[in-house]
């Protein structure tokens, strides 16, 4: 019987999510042949469908454990500041570590993933971050956290993050990056809950409660995101670690590029916030706490608004303007100098933060016309992007504690590091164009 797949292809983008929910149902059960051991063709994403949105689910849950638990660290950069006696420099490679990781090992779980150890690998990684967490729990020196909270956790922040964003880009093609965008407000949920349950039990029930409260939630997500994840397209077996072949790619070399320099500056708000917040401002520890949430919280406008239109204009091309908006905003944080203003600062640089960290993956995936490569090519920028996010947060407390608890140093740094990583981007997508022979308004 022949199915007449007109209707589907008029399918608008604009309808809301229960209408879209019906008809990803349908597309997937009439316009995407399954192969013989349950998946679907790399070349035919279901875009939809049960299972497709169920992976989202997942995913947003892995996110809300890494990213979100990434995003709160400055409610224990402040903590550890005042416990552990240490310059901002040197507790800061706790936080950097944990993304390093997460970023450095992704070329590995992303080959793997690719190859088919999906499962394996999100085992590996969930109790990585519960043995990273409930052992931080007990420790009581510098060192110690930076093996529990950073080096352990970090590990197990890499096995799950490359290989659920790789997924859902093996799910998804028209609503890509709004799919994305969804997982990516696991951040602001992970953002929000862990701040909130430090804040209550830190000074009620101590340090040690706070982490194992915070494991414990950890195990029950963890928990669903092993039981919603399921691999889309059949495993390349075959192939090399690094796909070196890609960097021929400009557009891609020139992406890479670019998203290392933002990365480089980013994790200034999320990292010193708080302690800014202390040290210049006067707040109180409590208080400097609800700027963490205010950022993470707000974040959800910039996770979802931005891929909302990059499903429309291309994910490169909203990913432009968003780097450039936060060079700017970055600047303006210098003459901020009130409590109101640094409460208003920010709010409008989380929606451009979120930004950020929502639309790398979907612009980078946009970049990728191979779904059974998606995992190592996502892996690879990962990889490269890793050195900065590990440097970027030390090299900014040490220029703190150079001009003597003066955040200017730190706040021009983050800002030129986004003028420069704006150019390549613009560069990237230039030089897309011109292959594609279209015109400046091209979708990419």
């Amino acid at each position: 019987m022949k199915v007449d797949t007109t209707d589907l292809e008029s399918i608008s983008p604009e309808r809301d999510i229960e209408k879209a929910l019906v008809d990803d149902e349908l597309v997937a059960h009439i316009s995407v042949p399954a192969l013989s051991d349950g998946t679907v063709p790399p070349d035919n994403p279901p875009d939809g469908g049960l299972t497709a949105w169920l992976c989202v689910l997942g995913v947003h849950l892995v996110v809300m454990n890494t990213w979100g638990a990434i995003n709160s660290f400055g409610a224990f950069q402040a903590y550890y500041a005042t416990t552990l006696h240490r310059p901002a420099s040197s507790i800061s490679w706790i936080g950097s570590l944990q993304i390093f990781l997460l970023f450095f090992i992704g070329t590995l779980t992303g080959r793997a993933t690719d190859a088919g150890f999906l499962r394996p690998i999100l085992v590996l990684g969930s109790l990585l971050i519960l043995l990273g967490t409930f052992t931080a729990s007990l420790c009581t020196q510098y060192w110690q956290l930076l093996l529990a909270q950073g080096v352990c956790v970090g590990l197990g922040n890499g096995c799950l993050f490359c290989p659920s964003v790789a997924l859902v880009s093996t799910y998804f093609a028209r609503r890509r990056a709004l799919a994305i965008g969804i997982t990516a407000c696991g951040g602001t949920t992970g953002g929000v809950v862990f701040p909130l349950l430090v804040r209550a039990l830190l000074l009620r029930r101590g340090f040690g409660w706070a982490m194992r409260a915070i494991g414990f939630i950890q195990l029950g997500t963890l928990a669903l995101v092993l039981v919603l994840l399921r691999p889309n397209v059949r495993p390349r077996r075959t192939g090399a670690l690094v796909e070196w072949r890609a960097f021929r790619e400009l557009e891609y070399t020139f992406y890479a590029m670019g998203s290392f320099m933002c990365f480089w500056g980013l994790y200034i708000g999320f990292f010193f916030i708080a302690a800014y917040a202390r040290d210049i401002q006067g707040m109180w520890y409590t208080a400097s706490l609800n700027l963490v949430i205010i950022m993470n919280a707000i974040g959800v406008v910039g996770r979802l608004v931005p891929n909302y239109f990059a499903d429309r204009v291309g994910g490169l091309t909203m990913f432009i303007p968003t780097a450039g908006a936060t060079a700017i905003l970055m600047f303006c944080w210098i003459p901020v100098s009130s409590p109101g203003g640094l409460y208003a600062w920010a709010t409008v640089c989380g929606i451009g933060i979120a930004g950020i960290q929502s639309q790398f993956p979907s612009a980078l995936a946009a970049l990728t016309t191979d779904p059974q490569k998606q995992g190592t090519r996502i892996g690879m920028v990962f990889t490269i992007v890793s050195f900065a996010v590990l440097t970027g947060p030390p090299i900014m407390g040490a220029l703190i504690a150079m001009l003597d608890g003066r955040y200017v140093g730190a706040q021009a740094f983050a800002g030129a590091c986004f003028v420069v990583g704006t150019g390549f981007c613009v560069a990237a997508r230039e030089i897309k164009r011109r292959k594609l022979k279209q015109s400046m308004w091209v979708k990419v």
